[in-house]
């Protein structure tokens, strides 16, 4: 049985965002979790907020036994991106793109280990 949990509009790169998730994808709960709490990446922290949703779900609507979970799909869409200017010499402007995404996670009974 699969069940997920979503972030929308993390004010996150989709880019940097990603490369945590592969990371995590195809692991199991336990060795998910401290892989993220162990890393460096500020994206770490927010992709490990979504796991723990994901697992509290689990355990919560489902009644899933949260040591046989694993991390089955994990994905970052990207969001809108918020348009700023930023005041240059001679009246012109630049610029700014701070871009956001959706993260989403989804955790598994059925799946099996990638390492």
């Amino acid at each position: 049985m699969e069940v997920s949990a979503h972030l929308k509009y993390a004010r996150l790169s989709p880019q940097k965002c990603r490369l945590v998730a592969d990371q995590v994808r195809g692991l199991t709960v336990e060795k998910a979790l401290r892989l993220l709490t162990m890393s460096v990446k500020t994206n770490a922290k927010f992709i490990k907020k979504v796991l723990e949703s994901a697992v509290a779900n689990a355990e919560h609507n489902r009644g899933l036994d949260i040591d046989t979970l694993g991390v089955s799909a994990i994905y970052v869409d990207q969001g809108p991106t918020l348009k700023r200017m930023h005041a240059r010499a001679k009246g012109r402007s630049n610029r700014i793109l701070k871009p956001t995404c959706h993260i989403t996670v989804k955790v598994s009974d059925e799946n099996g280990e990638k390492n």
